[in-house]
């Protein structure tokens, strides 16, 4: 999640970033391959709610939320994605989130970028001088005006295009934008790929802060924005002609695998819900919570906060944070259901028992409703998680958090995991169902009417974690040309 370049913030890149070139574009309809950040790792508690907790702060920054998370919070961690990038082709992996708007990667120029990883893959940084097709984007082009909301000050012609992008918890990548050929695999036929590529404008960092500097260990190469701006990826191409602006995820919670695929998926089924207009987030209107067959009793203004409205749907938070009121119901009716249990607290943060039985027989399902009467469905072992021989409630009560963060809704992959969920932004609607993640999809070629398979993978990982969990996910997007 990044804040916008504020004019201010403006004049600081100009004073460094003294570049110039030019740019071209095109891109096809393909697939990206994705892997679980942490495969197989156990993190701490302490490591969970850090990772949450950052990036709300980045969220309520004015920035977005990244794609991650097996929805299992003791395997805390994020997807990313292996992508070429430049002719010849060199390999970058970037972390896919659903909510920051630009892609970037660390360059050559970058002395305080990361230069290895912990996650077991080499990291690249990007050198223009070394792409045949590389070109730079000046600040006269109509893309440096769309993503700053006009000309920049000092920023003429004969320089590149400046970017900034900054977190709440102090992290930042600054930098400029460039036009290069991006490569991933083609979908061809059902479960068919081929090699494929086109032009993306991305960002070059230059600069790097905080989180994203070389203290960090499990370091990336960049980011991969699927967010709602123009700037995006997904909007790119769909301002090209070459998709349409739709895209789905399903994150398997008990394999660890998933897909995702950019384009109309047609099947299975989904009922939407529409999006909340004038947000910057997938906020969606949330109208009740079910426990079991009782309804909480509380007013829809509830999830509301200032300028944030409705529950925020995001696939790279681990947990579900829920207004104190609706929490302290919520999580007292689960309780009630078993009144024997031995309550502990865990870190000041999880409320964790001992339970030998059935999870899904002896507590409730947790169901949200959201206009026009769609749901989403929690089971008990979902929402519970197991640590050092307890059973912990993944629900997290937003009333406790800092002022900026305080009685948020925000649902991620505890709620989200082995669900497809579906994002339509050409009708700004979002819908989600349960579904087999380890299974497959069906999306739509628009240029030939033929609706093509998009499945599961998966891939090894270089790092060393635990044996059996090193094979994680590739989220497939396919990228649907549907021009002639």
């Amino acid at each position: 999640m990044f804040r916008r370049i504020s004019s201010y913030y403006s004049l600081i890149l100009i004073s460094f970033l003294l570049v110039s070139f030019a740019i071209s574009s095109v891109l096809s309809w393909g697939v990206i391959n994705v892997k679980y950040k942490f495969a197989g790792s156990q993190r701490s508690f302490f490591d969970l709610k850090d990772h949450d907790s950052k990036r709300q702060l980045r969220f309520l920054a004015g920035v977005d939320l990244p794609l991650g998370g097996s929805g299992r919070p003791d395997g805390l961690g994020l997807y990313y994605a292996k992508i070429g990038i430049g002719t010849p082709s060199k390999d970058y992996y970037v972390q896919v989130d659903t909510g920051s708007d630009i892609m970037w990667v660390n360059c050559i120029q970058c002395e305080e970028c990361p230069k290895r990883s912990s996650l077991g893959i080499d990291l690249t940084l990007y050198n223009i001088e070394d792409s045949a097709t590389g070109k730079l984007v000046s600040c006269d082009q109509e893309f440096c005006y769309a993503i700053n909301g006009g000309p920049l000050a000092g920023c003429t012609t004969n320089m590149s295009c400046p970017y900034l992008e900054i977190y709440g918890d102090g992290s930042s990548t600054a930098g400029y934008f460039v036009k290069d050929i991006v490569l991933y695999d083609g979908v061809s036929g059902d479960l068919k790929t081929s090699s494929a590529n086109g032009s993306v404008i991305f960002g070059c960092g230059a600069t790097q802060s905080g989180n994203l500097d070389s203290s960090n260990e499990e370091a990336l190469d960049g980011i991969l924005g699927f967010g709602k701006s123009n700037s995006s990826m997904i909007s790119q191409l769909a301002s090209s002609g070459k998709v349409k602006k739709m895209f789905a995820h399903c994150l398997d919670g008990v394999n660890g695998g998933g897909i995702f695929a950019i384009g109309h998926v047609v099947q299975p089924k989904v009922n939407m819900t529409p999006l909340v207009p004038n947000q910057p987030h997938y906020n969606v209107n949330m109208t009740a919570v079910q426990v079991g067959h009782d309804f909480l009793n509380f007013t829809t203004d509830v999830f509301e906060s200032g300028d944030r409205k409705g529950a925020i749907i995001d696939s790279g938070t681990t947990l579900a944070y829920l207004p104190e009121m609706v929490y302290e119901s919520l999580v007292n009716k689960i309780l009630s259901q078993q009144p024997h249990l031995k309550l502990q607290n865990v870190r000041d943060d999880y409320t964790c028992f001992q339970y030998s039985e059935s999870l899904d027989e002896g507590f409730p399902n947790i169901t949200f409703h959201f206009e026009n009467s769609v749901v989403l469905k929690v089971y008990p072992h979902e929402y519970l998680f197991s640590f050092n021989g307890l059973w912990c409630i993944g629900w997290q009560n937003s009333g406790m958090q800092s002022r900026d963060r305080q009685n948020m809704t925000l649902l991620g992959d505890l709620v989200l995991s082995n669900k497809l969920v579906f994002y339509d932004l050409e009708n700004q609607a979002i819908g989600w169902t349960e579904y087999n993640c380890s299974s497959s999809i069906q999306v739509l070629d628009e240029r030939t009417g033929t609706v093509h398979l998009v499945g599961s993978h998966y891939i090894s990982s270089a790092c060393h974690l635990n044996a059996q969990f090193v094979l994680i996910l590739i989220l497939l997007a396919t990228l649907l040309h549907y021009i002639p």
